[in-house]
């Protein structure tokens, strides 16, 4: 009699909560105005040049909610309540789409907001992904992902459901940075412990490679990520040397900057790196906690944070993205968010 109290307990439980949630799926949220305005750099009295858009962490951020029957589901089997744990980089598709490579999660999670879809993207048969550090993507919406632990390089095709691995010609020690070339058809990958940049074509043959390890123009020391500016020029944190160098589209030197320091200007760790359509170049320090804004001279512009939570502070910052429409997302990886500012200063 008593197990037969119990088990009907749990079913009146059971169905209340189907209640419960039958109704608040169908309950009107109430939409409560943020009334603050938001943070921007430099404050007054000065021009703003930088606005704080959002934080990130998790789908419902960027309004993708679950539906009736997933909730349904996930009531019956157990949540699976994804969220950034520790993102190291992002790229954002011209349809909106963001990729963010998350070591924590093993994988890449994809958020596509006009879908109302959310999912994490490993290798085939949703084996993980150890490493996932650097993101790209082509003219096509092929997203390339580099694994460093792996040391692969992975491609995710449009609302595909796994990465495929890339052939590649000649093995990589440890792949980071990566971008493309739309131009050259071309993609050119960080080799971090290589200390060199290898230049292949999106389906892994090697076309060349340049730099090696040395404190000299166009040498390298463990240097982290890479961004190619709409003008083709090619800019990597050259990490240990703390400085970032300039190439062109052939690996050609064109200049650097950056001083090893740890004050506002100096560069302590450079991490992630991408310009605006003016020029401007941002880049991460993890060390500093800092983002840090350069012109194509290298002089510094402004500096936005320091260690914390608040909008504009960062823990470990890492990757960084800059859109057509200058919309930059940062991936702030020990506050397990992307930060995402706008460029509001002089358009060109």
């Amino acid at each position: 009699m008593r197990t037969q109290s119990v088990s009907n307990k749990i079913s009146s439980f059971r169905y209340a909560s189907f209640g419960v949630l039958l109704l608040s799926a169908c309950a009107s949220q109430p939409h409560i105005a943020n009334i603050e305005p938001s943070p921007v750099w430099p404050g007054p009295p000065d021009t703003p040049r930088i606005s704080y858009v959002q934080s990130i962490s998790k789908p419902e951020d960027l309004g993708i909610t679950k539906g009736f029957f997933t909730k349904l589901y996930e009531f019956v089997v157990g949540s699976a309540d994804l969220h950034l744990i520790r993102p190291m980089a992002v790229v954002v598709t011209p349809d909106g789409i963001i990729y963010v490579a998350d070591p924590g999660s093993h994988g890449v999670q994809r958020f596509d907001a006009k879908k109302q879809e959310h999912r994490l993207i490993q290798s085939v048969d949703n084996l993980a992904l150890p490493s996932p550090v650097g993101l790209t993507v082509d003219d096509h919406g092929d997203v390339y992902v580099t694994d460093s632990a792996l040391g692969e390089v992975w491609v995710i095709k449009p609302d595909a459901k796994n990465a495929t691995p890339l052939l590649l010609e000649a093995p990589i020690v440890q792949p980071t940075g990566i971008a493309f070339d739309p131009l050259g058809k071309r993609l050119y990958i960080v080799d971090t412990t290589g200390h060199q940049i290898r230049v292949v074509t999106p389906d892994g043959k090697q076309i060349s490679a340049f730099g090696h390890r040395g404190n000299g123009n166009g040498e390298f020391n463990y240097p982290t990520m890479i961004w190619r500016d709409r003008d083709g020029r090619l800019y990597i944190t050259d990490s240990l040397n703390f400085r970032v160098q300039i190439f062109d589209s052939e690996g050609h030197f064109l200049g650097l900057f950056g001083r090893h320091g740890d004050a506002t200007g100096d560069l302590s760790h450079p991490k992630g790196i991408t310009t605006d359509r003016t020029g401007h170049v941002y880049v991460t320090d993890s060390m500093h906690h800092a983002l840090q804004i350069f012109n194509r001279d290298g002089d510094l512009l402004l500096s936005i944070g320091n260690r914390g939570r608040a909008p504009g502070e960062f823990w470990l910052p890492a990757g960084a993205f800059m859109t057509d429409d200058d919309i930059l997302y940062i991936a702030d990886s020990y506050n397990q968010r992307l930060q995402v500012f706008k460029y509001i200063g002089d358009k060109p």
